[in-house]
């Protein structure tokens, strides 16, 4: 896996809505390889954040997410001026 590879997938992981599936399904890194390559690419106290941060996240799971879309869109967002 190439650094831009590692630095996409660490951006995806502390991201709120996009759910560990999105990136087993573009990179084929389940759950708990996810968390091994943050753990080995961040520092501790980064590490301890980001898990402290997605622990029990609904966002961050498919099956307890409440709702089907995973992206928000403003109210004017194709609005044109």
């Amino acid at each position: 896996m190439n650094n831009s590879d590692i630095s996409r997938i660490i951006e995806m992981a502390w991201e709120d809505r996009t759910p560990f599936d999105a990136i087993e399904t573009q990179f084929g890194l389940n759950e708990q390889a996810v968390k091994e390559l943050m753990r080995a690419n961040l520092k501790h106290s980064a590490y301890k954040n980001w898990r402290k941060r997605v622990s029990g996240r609904a966002t961050k799971h498919t099956a307890k997410r409440g709702f089907d879309v995973g992206r928000h869109r403003s109210y004017d967002q194709n609005k044109h001026k």
